[in-house]
This record gives structure tokens, sequence and C-alpha cells, in this order.
């Protein structure tokens, strides 16, 4: 009697991309699976030139952990991170125009090391509130 279980088939050699069922392991353009790795993988642990997902390796990464030149999630590590937790190399024109702040090269960085700091800058600019970014603070309730 033939099994109608299409779950139970054995998987072909095909990648699964967007829209089919993840494979547990899929290669090529942009694979779909549990670990993918490819142009624009997708899955659990995804390794390639832009990884999306929980663990993402590449080159521009989107997920909860990421190791990447471009790196957006929870936890990033790379050059250019965004999200909760960053590792990245400092920017020394920032960091310098941040510790002596007579040398800023223009007026419209508004960035500092305490929330104080923010908090005084938005009385004189005329708005409410301020935000962090990363390790430092900037006044305004957001950037517009």
């Amino acid at each position: 009697m033939p099994n109608s279980n299409n779950n139970l088939q054995p998987q072909s050699n095909t990648s699964a991309h967007c829209g089919s069922k993840p494979k547990r392991i899929a290669f090529g353009i942009a694979p779909l699976g549990f670990i993918s790795i490819g142009i624009v993988p997708m899955g659990i642990v995804s390794i390639g030139i832009v990884p999306m997902g929980v663990v993402s390796l590449g080159v521009v990464a989107m997920g909860v952990i990421n190791a990447s030149i471009v790196g957006m999630g929870v936890f990033s590590a790379g050059i250019t991170t965004m999200g909760i937790k960053v590792w990245s190399p400092s920017n020394s024109v920032i960091e310098q125009a941040i510790n002596n702040e007579s040398s800023l090269p223009t007026k419209n960085i508004y960035v500092y090391r305490s929330k104080a700091q923010a908090e005084k800058e938005a009385k004189r600019l005329g708005c409410i509130g301020v935000h962090k970014m990363g390790d430092l603070w900037m006044p305004c309730a957001s950037h517009n």
C-alpha cells in the first residue's frame, strides 16, 4: 500500500525556497531550511551573503544572533551593528568628538555620554525626552 503521508517521503536534493516547506539542510539561492547556506539563506542557522534567521553569519545578517559586517538583531557583532547588545569596533572620529566637545566638526552631532547632558541639550533644543543610542544618549525622544 503506498504511503499517503507526504511528510514521510524522502526529500529531494533540490533546495527549499520561500513558500516551500523548510528542509533540514538547504543550499542555494534563497534556501529555506533549519540550516541554510547560500545567497539569501533563511532558517534557524543561516550562513551566507544576506542571512536571515535565529543565528545568522554572513555579510549582511538579520536575526537574533548575528556575526557579520552589517548585523541587525538582538545580539550583533560586526563592523556596523544595530541591536540591543552590540559589539563593534569603536568609531574613533565620533569617540574623539564626544571626548572633546570643542573639536566637534559640526554642531549637528548631538550625542552625549550621560543622560543628564542629553536632557540639558533637549531643553535647549525645545524637545521633550532623550533616547539611547548604543552606550550613548541623544536629546529628544526620537531622531524626528
